[in-house]
């Protein structure tokens, strides 16, 4: 184990560990540390604490002291100038008629850099932009083209489900989503539906991915042969949820609802298809 504490650069950003140096420092509060950018002063997410060495990326960074009055009072003086840089930015944008989109601006906390984001559909050209802004503003520029759900989380919002972005409150990583999380949880295939307002698969399709997955292991599936209190009869629907089952006996047309834990399966059907996919292709 290893002592360390979690600290953010944004509020959204992702959470880096780095070693007190024996210093007692609590969560809240603000540090000066030494990055791959530089001096930065960062939040403190968690302090002092200890995690298994195998979270560690080595080699583990010094804080180089707790940050004090003057320091707060630069960050909060390079924010202000962050919003002056980055109108800057988007006037010079337009007057090279580049497609792209500005999303943020980012002051190194020294000020000898900044670093702009944005989004665009291509590649762009901005070299020339780099000089003028180097020139207005007097600092080494960087400019970073980011994705869409990079853009939500920096920007922030509301989700269809009335709460705040999951990736702008405590997501630090994006996970892999796909559609076939959305097809095994049943879900409606309609892009509206289980699009996010970044335009991708929404994140939140992850949470219970992995429930979903032991239940599909673990319940028979559609066209399986199972042995109950009743006699054999083949499964005719699932409800993965709550584990009821529909089974079909020899000469009942009308099934009968059973738990799968009173069944024992004799010969395994096919999995459970999402009612949402059969609704999708009959529309075909």
């Amino acid at each position: 184990m290893t002592q360390v504490i979690a600290v953010k650069f944004r509020q959204d950003g992702r959470i880096y560990y780095f070693d007190p140096d024996n210093l007692k420092i609590e969560s809240e509060q603000y540090v000066i540390v030494e990055t791959s950018r530089g001096i930065e002063c960062g939040y403190v997410s968690q302090g002092n604490h200890s995690v298994p060495d195998n979270k560690i990326v080595a080699p583990l960074k010094k804080v180089v002291r707790i940050a004090g009055d003057k320091d707060l009072e630069k960050m909060q003086a390079n924010r202000k100038k962050e919003a002056e840089a980055l109108a800057i930015c988007e006037e010079l944008v337009a007057e090279h008629k580049l497609d792209m989109c500005l999303t943020g601006a980012e002051y190194a906390f020294d000020g000898s850099k900044i670093l702009f984001y944005f989004t665009s559909d291509g590649r762009v050209d901005f070299r020339e932009l780099v000089k003028n802004l180097a020139a207005r503003l007097h600092a080494r520029i960087e400019l970073r083209q980011i994705g869409v759900r990079d853009e939500a989380k920096m920007l922030g919002g509301i989700g269809l489900c009335g709460q705040p972005f999951c990736c702008s409150r405590f997501l630090s990583d994006f996970q892999p989503v796909s559609i076939k999380m959305a097809k095994e949880q049943g879900l409606s295939l309609n892009p509206t539906k289980i699009s996010g307002s970044c335009g991708r698969l929404m994140c939140c399709l992850k949470y219970e991915q992995d429930a979903y997955e032991h239940l599909i292991k673990t319940t028979p599936g559609i066209g399986a042969i199972v042995k109950t209190y009743s006699g054999t009869g083949v499964v005719s629907d699932v409800n993965l949820i709550t584990g009821n089952l529909m089974v079909k006996f020899e000469g009942n047309e009308i099934p009968t609802k059973i738990h799968k834990s009173q069944v024992e399966i004799i010969s395994s059907g096919k999995k459970r298809k999402p009612k949402a996919e059969e609704a999708t292709e009959n529309n075909d």
